[in-house]
């Protein structure tokens, strides 16, 4: 079983949304199959074998996710993060205020699926590996 240390560990080394696929990869390594993260607190569901549930605390104060989607700004924000140009804790101020509630990455489909405060998907991406 995976441990919060060995999760922040490997979060230590993202330093932009650049670094997600790297991190994505050592996840996988360490067993865990899926997890959620909600953009409210920061706080983190992270999923393994055999019904394994971690829970990670908070790790910023709670933002307000916006009723009004605007998935067209979202995506110019992620793409924006994933060059590196916004560090974590502002992407999901973006997140917040674009709509979105959470996000939900499968090591399996090596996916990353946004969605908004319905539970409606608003993006899925492909992880490059």
């Amino acid at each position: 079983m995976f441990t919060l240390e060995q999760i922040r560990t490997a979060h230590a080394k993202v330093r932009s949304g650049a670094d997600f696929p790297a991190y994505i990869r050592e996840l996988k390594e360490l067993g865990i199959t899926h997890y959620e993260f909600y953009v409210t607190d920061g706080h983190t569901d992270y999923r393994g074998n055999n019904d394994f549930k971690l829970v990670s605390p908070a790790k910023y104060s709670v933002l307000i996710i916006s009723d009004n989607i605007n998935a067209e700004q979202f995506k110019k924000d992620l793409l924006h993060h994933q060059q590196g140009g916004s560090d974590y804790l502002r992407f999901c101020q973006q997140c917040a205020g674009n709509g979105i509630e959470m996000w939900a990455v499968s090591l399996q489909a090596m996916t990353c699926t946004y969605y908004d405060k319905t539970g409606a998907e608003v993006l899925v991406e492909n992880i490059l590996q």
